[in-house]
């Protein structure tokens, strides 16, 4: 008969042995796992940015130079598509104060901005100068007129087009006229004659290069930085002298109701940028300061 003290040692020895087994069995337990935050696959880390439309109203003479620089500002915001409405300043400015939707204004003129910023359509950073430019003479290669200065656009006969009065340049082109009346070489009968030989008024500037370029006029005044950047073959130019020239200072600005108003900043900061400036003075603009 087993004694009771020999009954509980038993079982003791067997469980010990079964635990011994069992430690033997597993050597190489498995650890516990600590939970961690499971890694978005690569698909997830990079999704595609929903695109999002920066709309900018900019003078028709910007035009070259604006969409050499949209390539790369949107390799830098590849979330930003440029929308560019390019016109002259005088009716990009009507359309804001009409409502039309805009981000960004690039004038052409300091007067058609004041006109947008008095009408509170600005953000409060407001408008900065980002170019300067100058007037120039285009003149058609199959022109019977001699044109190589100032004093030849008198000629008797000579067809001469202008921008509309309303525009920047050829308000600009005003202003050189009047300089040109003050001028103790020209005067008011160079004016007089100079004014007798307009014979078209255009909405924009690329209109008056256009008209000059395929020869409908003799000559036109543009600016120089589409004077600098055409690339007709034949077309000539030549830049109004100094002390009769106007620079023309453009500002631009963010509009208070973009609808992205983050990316149209980003886009007025890279126009300001070296490099925008680069681009600006590639296509014939001065710098900005």
């Amino acid at each position: 008969m087993i004694s009771p003290k020999k009954a509980y040692f038993i079982p003791t020895l067997l469980i010990a042995a079964i635990l011994i087994f069992s430690a033997c069995a597993s050597p190489n337990p498995t650890p516990t796992a600590i939970p961690t935050e499971v890694p978005k696959p690569a698909a997830v880390l990079n999704e595609p940015c929903k695109p999002q439309t920066v709309n900018v109203f900019a003078a028709a003479s910007l035009t070259e130079a604006f969409k050499e620089m949209a390539p790369l500002f949107q390799a830098e915001e590849p979330c930003a598509e440029l929308a560019f409405n390019f016109a002259g300043s005088q009716k990009l400015s009507q359309q804001l104060l009409d409502g039309a939707p805009a981000d960004v204004f690039a004038s052409a003129s300091g007067k058609n901005m004041d006109g947008v910023k008095a009408a509170d359509l600005l953000t409060e950073e407001g408008p900065q100068i980002f170019a300067r430019n100058g007037l120039a003479v285009v003149v058609c290669p199959n022109s019977k007129y001699k044109v190589e200065e100032v004093e030849d656009l008198a000629q008797p006969g000579l067809k001469l087009v202008v921008s509309d009065r309303e525009v920047p340049v050829g308000g600009y082109t005003d202003q050189f006229l009047e300089k040109a009346a003050a001028d103790a070489n020209l005067g008011q009968s160079f004016v007089d004659a100079v004014k007798a030989n307009e014979v078209s008024f255009e909405a924009d500037v690329k209109s008056v290069l256009a008209k000059v370029d395929v020869c409908e006029a003799d000559a036109g005044v543009v600016y120089e930085s589409d004077a600098f950047t055409d690339k007709t073959e034949g077309i000539s130019y030549f830049l109004i002298p100094e002390a009769l020239n106007i620079l023309a200072n453009y500002p631009i600005a963010v509009v208070k109701t973009s609808a992205n108003p983050e990316l149209a900043q980003k886009f007025v900061d890279f126009v300001l940028s070296a490099e925008g400036q680069q681009i600006l003075e590639k296509n014939g603009f001065l710098k900005a300061r």
